[in-house]
């Protein structure tokens, strides 16, 4: 049966657990000729400003029980949300059980994802697991052709606007906007619920996995100019990972999506450093480091970490895992960045940045632990790859010493370095080191010897630009994300001046590689541990 476009709005059944705006709402409607109904806490409030409202429980007969747990599960609610409007069979039911037409549902659940973020005990955050609200906002939202779902309180103005203009009733277009959206939000508000019990459980293929979110910000558009997005925040516990879903940005243009992505790669690898121990810098472009360094101070960090690669920096974003200082903001701003991403930064960096009005200042508060658990999501035709987080950390992995030579203290460290850095680069990746710093980067090839050779050819177009008369490859050691197949990659690094090799293990060939790395006097450690990112 179809229905008209317009549909008129008698009767409003108004149940919401936060109430900001409510009570203009309820009279906006009182004065359009609404009779309202409402619950619990909700009731008193519209009361209390002085509206004519009836309590559920006289439109139902029944009392509120069980701790307000029981109070709209009732045919009287849902026989008025789901009756057919013009279904004589409906209709008669309706009249015999007295069961009154609900035109208007108005509900916001059970403030479940802020229960959770603020870290409430088991009980608590049961208790705040809404069931009537999502139970009658399905109902409402499949009898759109008649009833109007309000969800949110961003939708009030509009729901009035439409009264206005259409004599007391929504239009059928709207109708199914505010239900598409009231779906999503129920599916939102499940899926928080479904993976806090997962997390508490510990569980993690099981046979249903729901994801949800918030919407952050709409984005002007995506990776390319024609395609549509939108940044959505997941529910975030009281330990929420510092980053992009937690920054304030005090100055800039509007994010873009390459922005948010390359900035999450960024602040992700910057994790990796302890601030305790060093400041490290982390410059990134197109989600892979173009040059990571550490030292005593972030201007030194910056220094090293722009040589390493000097033109591609340009355009780029910089990650640092202190607060900005002055000293750094200003040798950053001699060169167009789009992203700046740190814990904090001093008033005198803010102040220097604040004349660089197109580049963005992000604050995020603290560090990502990089041996957080948690999951990562990626979208496949058809379905979702859903994976724990690469959590591994190379300074809790047992190294093993697999040449004759053992790694000099100092390479060892490089070493560890290296392998930091390489969790976070593109596979196939290699990545050269010296002092604390990256000297050659090669990410994403089709081949490990092709990263090994474009990491050293981008080591030597830096040599020629800082002016030295050897490429820092030399007497740099030499980082894998995964296993050397053949002994050819290794041999490229050899031919680069790599004195030292970290990497995985586990190949067919392995002794094939660790024969070459014995010949050429080199020092090699199996890590145990691989680092695909694709």
């Amino acid at each position: 049966m179809s229905a008209p476009a317009d549909r008129p709005i008698a009767r409003a059944l108004i149940s919401v657990s936060d109430k900001a705006g409510i009570v203009d709402f309820a009279r906006d409607l009182a004065g359009l000729g609404v009779a309202l109904v409402s619950t619990g806490g909700t009731y008193k409030t519209l009361k209390d400003a002085g509206l004519a409202v009836t309590e559920v429980a006289d439109l139902t007969g029944f009392p509120e029980m069980m701790d307000g747990r029981v109070k709209t599960l009732h045919p009287k609610v849902h026989g008025g949300l789901l009756a057919i409007r013009g279904n004589a069979e409906h209709e008669a039911a309706a009249k015999t059980h007295g069961i009154l037409p609900i035109d208007l549902l108005v509900v916001n659940l059970y403030p479940f994802e802020a229960t959770i973020a603020r870290g409430a005990s088991w009980d608590d955050t049961i208790e705040n697991i809404d069931i009537g609200g999502p139970a009658m906002i399905r109902a409402a939202s499949k009898n759109h052709d008649a009833v109007t779902v309000v969800v949110d309180g961003a939708d009030y103005g509009r729901v009035i606007e439409a009264m206005k203009a259409h004599g007391g009733a929504t239009t059928l277009d709207l109708r199914r906007r505010l239900a598409a959206k009231a779906y999503a939000r129920t599916a939102a508000y499940d899926a928080a619920i479904s993976n806090w019990l997962f997390n508490e459980l510990d569980e993690t293929a099981t046979p249903y996995r729901a994801f949800g979110g918030t919407l952050a910000q709409g984005l002007r558009y995506g990776e390319n100019p024609h395609q549509w997005a939108a940044f959505y925040k997941t529910p975030q516990g009281p330990n929420a990972r510092p980053g992009v879903a937690t920054i304030r940005q005090l100055q800039g243009k509007e994010l873009s999506y390459n922005n948010i992505n390359d900035t999450d790669a960024a602040y992700e690898l910057i994790g990796e450093f302890d601030p305790a121990r060093t400041a490290a810098v982390a410059i990134i472009k197109h989600a892979n480091p173009c040059g990571v360094a550490e030292a005593s101070t972030l201007l030194e960090a910056y220094e090293k970490a722009f040589a390493c690669d000097p033109v591609s920096p340009f355009g780029g974003i910089i990650a640092l895992n202190r607060t900005l200082d002055a000293e750094a903001a200003r040798k950053i701003v001699q060169i167009l960045t789009e992203v700046i991403i740190a814990p904090d930064a001093t008033d005198e960096a803010k102040a220097i940045l604040a004349t660089k009005k197109n580049l963005r200042l992000l604050l995020a508060g603290g560090l990502p632990d990089p041996k957080a658990a948690g999951i990562t999501v990626k979208t496949v035709a058809g379905g979702l790859l859903v994976q724990s987080r690469d959590n591994a950390v190379v300074d809790d992995l047992q190294l093993k010493v697999v040449t004759k030579r053992a790694p000099t203290p100092q390479e060892l460290t490089d070493l560890r370095f290296a392998f930091r850095v390489a969790k976070h680069v593109k596979s196939n990746t290699i990545v050269y080191a010296k002092d604390g710093a990256t000297v050659g980067i090669g990410a994403g090839q089709m081949s490990r010897v092709d990263s090994a050779r474009i990491a050293a050819r981008k080591a030597e177009d830096a040599a020629v630009a800082g002016g030295w008369t050897i490429p820092l490859t030399k007497g740099s050691v030499v980082a894998s994300d995964a296993f050397f197949p053949f002994a050819d990659g290794l041999l490229a690094a050899v031919e680069a001046g790599a004195t030292a090799v970290i990497q995985p293990g586990g190949s067919m060939r392995d002794q094939e590689v660790i024969d070459a790395a014995d010949a050429a006097g080199l020092a090699m450690v199996f890590t145990g541990v691989r680092h695909f990112r694709h």
